[in-house]
């Protein structure tokens, strides 16, 4: 199975969700996926048992725990894939980034005790702009 085919399922990328935070039980883990997803016990062993066979995760037992852990290398790995792709979207972030700059600044400009106080209008001149 393919990294892509590991998170392409949302029960599992929720699980991971889960572990991002820290070490979980696998009651834990399993009292939230069945309360989101509606699966028995047994389906959310299964899907435990694909991210640890592909190495999204580990398990370590104490007791009659079992914990589970992220563990980074294919994600990773699925980062590194796509950081040629990243310049399709980060040239629009960016672009984003500078139009709520913009608004943010518009804003203030519009809403600063200056403005406020003026004498009748607000209108800037080209310059201020």
């Amino acid at each position: 199975m393919h990294a892509f085919d590991v998170l392409g399922d949302p029960v599992r990328r929720r699980i991971l969700e889960l572990l991002v935070d820290g070490e979980r039980t696998s009651g834990a883990i399993t009292d939230v996926i069945r309360a989101e997803f509606a699966l028995s016990q047994p389906a959310v062993s299964q899907h435990l048992r694909v991210l640890r066979e592909h190495g999204f995760s580990s398990v370590r037992a104490e007791g009659t725990r079992r914990y589970y852990t992220v563990e980074s290398a294919p994600l990773l790995e699925v980062d590194a894939w796509l950081s040629p792709f990243r310049r399709f979207w980060d040239q629009r972030l960016d672009a984003l980034e500078t139009e709520l700059a913009r608004g943010r600044r518009a804003a203030g400009r519009h809403h600063s005790p200056l403005a406020q106080k003026g004498s009748g209008s607000t209108r800037m001149t080209d310059r201020e702009e």
